[in-house]
């Protein structure tokens, strides 16, 4: 990156860290720490926002749509509706009840191995994803600099840690006000100069012709397919199960909207959110289209992680693996020539000319892809524990190579602070679960605001720690966008079954919950491990699930009702 870039993305990172500071500092208590309800809904809206879109919506999403098309925006096709039952019946109890964390909610209604249950499900899913969160702009900073990720990593993750311990919940939810107008606009900008650096007059229409005739423009598929990850089936069905489950139980998203002075505020919160989400997601899959359609016209490079390839090409390998990349770049040309040719063709709607050229094209690409698999066999001859997978890599190369100066450390900057945001809210929400429903709860009720407010900075460096160990092994795991998605998927149906139970059938008892809450987790586990179904039907399995068999324990499961958790067979 040029100087300026330097100097945009630090002024913007140190501004941000510093802002988060003073707005936080002052915590003496722990409703300050970990649940200050003072927030407007717009500010609750963004914060929402800035939780869920992580650095990995701003790496992998591009790199997603450019693979695979523009079909994952339908995993966002229930969140809508999602969103109304939240605010029907989540955030009114929630607000109501004065919780810190959604679990405390559990064991009025039921008992206390119900809460730590449902509490312990959690804190493994979130800190695994935030490991996840905290990898994505490791990547940035490895390839910027063309350091061994394992640095760059433990940077990223002590930075974020650091603003969090002191500022607590006040300083995520501020300074993810400003993050997310800082992402907006550089999204939009993005958007614009990849047109912009279209070849000749090819713009904005034609570019999206050309990803649609190479299949990129996907957006509803309509066939109902198990096996399919992303149809409008599993986004309207499976995906109104995850965002449910989500923003209703997930206490990185409950404690953001409970921020909320009342309860009209959080609720116009989660519906800009309802509202923002789907186009906002639709744009940034949009760029990843639109970057896919000017790699027709500018050589990609073989493989788009260039730290990997560096240490190839120093390699005894290098030999073997230029000779790979000349005949890429020879496979290259005769492609560009038939893009050239298909967009012509798009111009003069000649269509036995448009067919011509759109085989050559696939032609040349079926090519190029058997050379690159061919030189990632030689990547990882070369160290066998290359992360082999570069669609998290797309974006970051075209914006490092081809946007203007100044630009580039804007979008770095962007997905920075994506991860400070997401990271920050999930650390954040790890310790408020950690000392409320744990330590509080169980291990010491009686102490002092003082101690708890030290309890939540000390679970905050625990949490960080363990964040930090995890990142270090999520370059394993492919496109981080999916892997965090389908982690979700694993936990939050049976968590959504146990809160569905709890609002809606007051008859069921607290054991019998808790049994079909173990059985359909494991149930869950064994068919995402066979891969049975596509992961985002597990949400609604898992809820289905809990609901189902809970229902049939509490028909043979008799609980004593002077002795809560004592329970005999009928």
């Amino acid at each position: 990156m040029s100087s300026a870039d330097w100097i945009v993305l630090g002024f913007t990172l140190l501004a941000i860290v510093l802002y988060g500071v003073w707005k936080g500092g002052g915590n003496r208590n722990i409703d300050q720490y970990l649940g200050s309800r003072s927030l407007p809904w717009y500010h609750v809206g963004l914060s929402v926002m800035a939780t869920q879109a992580s650095a990995i919506t701003f790496l992998s999403a591009p790199g997603q749509a450019y693979s695979d098309g523009m079909r994952f925006v339908q995993f966002y096709f229930g969140l809508p509706l999602a969103m109304i039952v939240l605010c029907v019946t989540f955030v009114p109890i929630f607000h109501k009840l004065k919780v810190y964390t959604a679990y405390e909610y559990l064991e009025q209604r039921f008992d206390l191995k119900t809460r730590v249950l449902t509490s312990t499900l959690f804190l493994i899913q979130r800190g695994l994803s935030t490991g996840i969160t905290i990898y994505a702009p490791s990547i940035v900073l490895s390839g910027i600099l063309h350091l061994n990720i394992t640095y760059t990593t433990l940077f990223i993750g002590l930075l974020v840690l650091f603003y969090t311990v002191y500022g607590g919940s006040k300083a995520v939810s501020y300074t993810q006000l400003i993050q997310m107008s800082i992402i907006f606009a550089g999204i939009f900008l993005a958007a614009v100069f990849v047109v912009m650096l279209m070849p000749g007059d090819i713009g904005f229409a034609r570019s999206i012709k050309l990803a649609g005739y190479a299949g990129r423009m996907n957006v509803i598929d309509w066939k109902f397919d198990p096996d399919n990850r992303y149809n409008i089936w599993s986004g309207l069905i499976g995906g109104f199960f995850l965002q449910l489950s989500y923003f209703g139980t997930d206490q990185s998203q409950v404690g953001r909207y409970l921020t909320g002075c009342n309860v009209g505020q959080s609720r116009m919160g989660l519906i800009m959110n309802g509202l923002l989400k789907i186009p906002m997601q639709f744009l940034i899959l949009l760029v990843g289209v639109l970057v896919f359609s000017f790699y027709q016209f500018n050589r990609p490079p073989v493989f788009f992680n260039n730290y990997e390839e560096e240490q190839v090409k120093k390699s005894a390998y290098a030999g073997d693996y230029n000779k790979l990349e000349h005949q890429y770049n020879v496979l290259f040309v005769q492609r560009k020539a038939s893009a050239i040719q298909f967009d012509k063709a798009i111009k003069t709607d000649d269509q036995q000319l448009i067919n011509t050229a759109k085989s050559r094209m696939k032609l040349a690409d079926v090519q190029m892809n058997k050379v690159r698999t061919n030189a990632i066999a030689v990547i990882k001859k070369n160290n066998s524990n290359a992360d082999v997978n570069d669609t998290n890599y797309v974006f970051l190369t075209f914006v490092t190579h081809y946007l203007p100066r100044g630009l580039v450390g804007l979008l770095i900057a962007v997905i920075f602070l994506a991860s400070m945001g997401s990271t920050a809210s999930g650390l954040n929400s790890l310790a408020s679960t950690t000392v409320v429903d744990i330590y509080k709860r169980i291990i010491n009720p009686t102490a002092s605001d003082r101690n708890y407010v030290m309890a939540s900075r000390l679970a905050t460096v625990f949490w960080g720690l363990v964040c930090i160990v995890m990142a270090l092994y999520a370059g394993k795991i492919g496109n981080l966008l999916e892997a965090v998605n389908q982690l979700g998927s694993y936990i939050y149906g049976t968590i959504l079954g146990v809160f569905v139970v709890a609002f809606y059938l007051k008859s069921i008892k607290s054991t019998p919950v808790f049994i079909a809450a173990v059985l359909t987790e494991a149930i869950i586990c064994v068919m995402g491990y066979y891969n049975v179904v596509a992961y985002l039907w597990l949400n609604a399995i898992g809820c289905i699930g809990v609901i189902i068999l809970a229902s049939l324990l509490n028909l043979f499961i008799r609980e004593n009702p002077t002795s809560p958790g004592v329970t005999e067979l009928s």
